[in-house]
C-alpha cells in the first residue's frame, strides 16, 4: 500500500514538473512572439517618423486594406518583409517603384540561441533594400535621384486565353486540390505559335514555375536553382514526377523570355495559385494554361548585393 501510494506520488510530481516545463516553453515562445509584434511596430513608427521630416506627401495603408491599383504616387515603401513586398506588388504597375523595408530581420545568434526549442526565424527580406538601420539614407538617395530602380520580371498567367490577375513576381503552382492526389497534365514549350520541345505527359503532384525573383524561395527548396535576379526566364520543376521515363530530363528546365509554357490539364479539378495560397483560381479538365515572361515588369530598389 505504501509502495502504491509512493509511485503515485513519484507520477505526480513527475507530471507536474513536465507541465512546469512545457509551461516554461510556451512562455518562452510567447514572449518571443510578442517581442516580434514590437519589433516590428516600432519600425513603422520609426519610418513614419523620418517621413514625417521629409518634404513628402505620404499615407499609410495596411496591407489587407488594399483592394484596388495604387495610382497617383511616386514610391510604395513597403514594411515588413517579402511577403508584404509581393502583396504590394499586385497592385502597382511598372510606372511606380518599390522599397521593401525588412521590419524584423533574421538574428543568427538568435536562432542558434533557440534551435532546440523552437525556430527563431524572424522576417525574411530578400527583395528588400532597407531596415531602420539605412531607411533615412536610401529615402534621401531616392528623393536626390542617386539610386535608380531595377526592373524585375513578373510572369504573365492566362487560362483558356483569358488573362488573370495579378502578373505573379514570385511563382506560380498548378496542382490538384488535395495533395495526396495525381496531378495529370502535359506541356509543351513555344515560340510564335510554333512548338521548341515535345510534349511532356506527367502524372506528378504538381507544376511550379518561377521568375528570378522567385526562384531562391519554393523553387529552390524544391531542387531548382537560384537565377541572377534580373534574368528574364522563367524555371519550372515537375513536382514528384511518377516514372518520367524518357521525359525524365524535362522535368526541370528554363522557359526564354521569348518562349511561353503550353500546359493542358486533365484532371477533373485543379488550382492555380498565385504568388502562394492567397490568389487562386480554379481549373478542370481541358482548360490551357499559358505561362510566360511577357509582363509587366516590377521596378524596385533591389540590395546593392544583389546587383552588384
Amino acid at each position: 500500500m505504501c509502495y502504491r501510494q509512493t509511485n503515485q506520488r513519484t507520477i505526480f510530481i513527475s507530471e507536474t514538473l513536465r507541465v512546469r516545463l512545457l509551461r516554461m516553453k510556451l512562455l518562452q515562445v510567447l514572449k518571443y512572439l510578442d517581442n516580434r509584434r514590437l519589433v516590428h511596430k516600432e519600425a513603422i513608427n520609426f519610418c513614419q517618423s523620418i517621413l514625417r521630416k521629409k518634404l513628402v506627401d505620404w499615407e499609410a495603408v495596411y496591407r489587407f486594406n488594399l483592394s484596388q491599383p495604387i495610382r497617383g504616387v511616386d514610391l510604395v515603401v513597403t514594411i515588413g518583409g517579402d511577403g508584404t513586398l509581393l502583396q504590394a506588388s499586385h497592385f502597382v504597375d511598372n510606372s511606380i517603384p518599390v522599397l521593401g523595408v525588412n521590419s524584423d530581420p533574421t538574428q543568427a545568434k538568435e536562432v542558434e540561441e533557440y534551435s532546440e526549442e523552437f525556430d527563431a526565424s524572424r522576417s525574411t527580406g530578400f527583395l528588400c533594400a532597407a531596415t531602420v538601420k539605412n531607411f533615412e539614407q536610401i529615402i534621401d538617395d531616392i528623393l536626390e535621384s542617386r539610386v535608380r530602380p531595377s526592373e524585375v520580371s513578373r510572369m504573365s498567367v492566362t487560362l483558356n486565353s483569358k488573362q488573370l490577375s495579378p502578373y505573379a513576381l514570385n511563382d506560380v503552382l498548378i496542382a490538384h486540390p488535395c495533395p495526396a492526389t495525381v496531378s495529370r497534365f502535359s506541356f509543351r514549350t513555344k515560340k510564335e505559335e510554333q512548338s521548341c520541345s515535345s510534349l511532356v505527359h506527367c502524372r506528378s503532384s504538381g507544376l511550379r514555375v518561377s521568375t528570378a525573383a522567385g526562384s531562391t524561395a519554393a523553387m529552390l527548396s524544391a531542387g531548382g536553382f537560384a537565377m541572377p535576379i534580373l534574368s528574364k526566364d522563367l524555371q519550372y520543376i515537375v513536382r514528384e514526377p511518377i516514372a518520367p521515363g524518357a521525359y525524365n530530363s524535362l522535368m526541370h528546365g528554363i522557359v526564354k523570355p521569348e518562349e511561353l509554357m503550353d500546359i493542358a490539364w486533365y484532371c477533373k479539378e485543379g488550382l492555380i495559385y498565385i504568388d502562394g495560397s492567397h490568389l487562386v483560381h480554379s481549373v478542370q479538365h481541358g482548360d490551357i494554361i499559358e505561362l510566360s515572361s511577357n509582363a509587366p515588369t516590377l521596378k524596385v530598389f533591389l540590395p546593392s548585393h544583389l546587383i552588384s
